[in-house]
This record gives structure tokens, sequence and C-alpha cells, in this order.
């Protein structure tokens, strides 16, 4: 891993525990032992460190979406694979994070939003098109319109207030909506499959 990238994944850890607003430029250069300046010369200021790290994470997530892929030629195994990426995605957007990012840096927030529809789109859509040939997946759907309703119920855990008080913890939650998104769009034999692999999830 280049030395750029390790920096990310650092900072990225930083943001994670501390918070959007609450880490400070000062606080990052000081973990890394380098000056204010130093820092300024590689980030013009915070809102840009923040752009490079949400698009970095993004990235390492659909590098491991798209590695899943050669493990099952099976669609529907594909997206359960998938589920634990997604939740791993959202675990990096921890409460405190995650919050104060949409509170303070709602630009931010709203671009990497649409950033990671219309990265993680290209891959849902192939897999519905996968799916369909399969016989898995019904074809009398919207597969845009049904993606959004996915990526939403994702990361709801996190930003909607109806789940503040959520009692499955993420993985959970996360498995549960994509068992519900999977029953959304399966047909009969899709739906019969899923019976089987959902007692497998223990869900």
């Amino acid at each position: 891993m280049s030395a750029d990238k390790e920096f990310l994944l650092k900072v990225a850890e930083l943001f994670a525990e501390n918070g959007a607003k609450t880490l400070t430029m000062d606080d990052i250069a000081k973990e890394f032992a380098m000056s204010k300046k130093t820092l300024y010369q590689l980030y013009k200021n915070k809102e840009d460190l923040l752009t490079e790290v949400l698009d970095y994470k993004m990235d390492l997530i659909v590098e491991t979406l798209l590695l899943n892929d050669s493990k099952t030629d099976n669609a529907i195994e594909r997206m359960f694979l998938r589920e634990k990426d997604f939740e791993n995605f959202s675990r990096t957007n921890k409460t405190t994070f995650i919050r104060q990012l949409i509170k303070y840096y709602p630009s931010i927030y709203n671009q990497h939003i649409l950033s990671i529809d219309e990265k993680i789109s290209k891959i849902v859509t192939h897999n519905i098109k996968l799916g369909r040939q399969q016989g898995y997946y019904r074809t009398d759907f919207d597969e845009r319109l049904y993606i959004k309703f996915l990526l939403q119920l994702m990361f709801s855990y996190e930003d909607s207030p109806l789940f503040e008080n959520e009692v499955n913890d993420r993985q959970s939650f996360c498995l549960k909506v994509m068992v519900f998104y999977m029953h959304s769009i399966a047909t009969k034999k899709g739906k019969d499959f899923l019976k089987d692999f959902d007692f497998k999830q223990e869900v």
C-alpha cells in the first residue's frame, strides 16, 4: 500500500473514532507528527481531506464487491456476499461521524451519497441482469429505483431518526434489509432458493 493510501486509511480511522467536526487539522498533524503547513500543502482544507477519505473508503468497498463476483456464479449468493460489504461500508460511518458529516458538511455528505449511488448501482445492475438470466429475479420492476431503495435502507441505520432506538445490531439490520430487498425482486424460483439460503444465514 502506498504512503498516501496508508495516510488516508489512518485518517479515516481518526474521523470514525472522533467525528467529522470534532477531529481538527491540528489533531491530524499531531497524530502524524507533521507540521500544519505540511498538511495544508497536501490538502487545501479539512473539507478537501474529508472528501479524499470518503472517496478512498468507497473505492476499497467497490474493489471488494467486484472481487466477490469471482467466488460464485449465482446472482443471489453474490448479493449476500455483498451484504457483508455493505454492512462493512456502513460500519465505517460510525454514528458520531456520519451525523456530524450530515450536520456540518451536508454538501460533502450529499456528494458522497451520489457517488455511492453511481458506483454501486453499476455493480447491482449487473447482478440484476444476471439474476434475470438465471430466472431468479423478476423482469417487471425498475432496477434503478429498486437499487436506490436498497441503498437508502442500508444507510438509514445511522442517519434516520426512525432507527435511533433500533434493537438489532448493524450486521443483523443490514442482513434483514438485504433479505427484504431480495424477496421484493425474486421470482418463485428465486424465493424457493432464498428459503434454504435464509435458513443457512439464520435470518
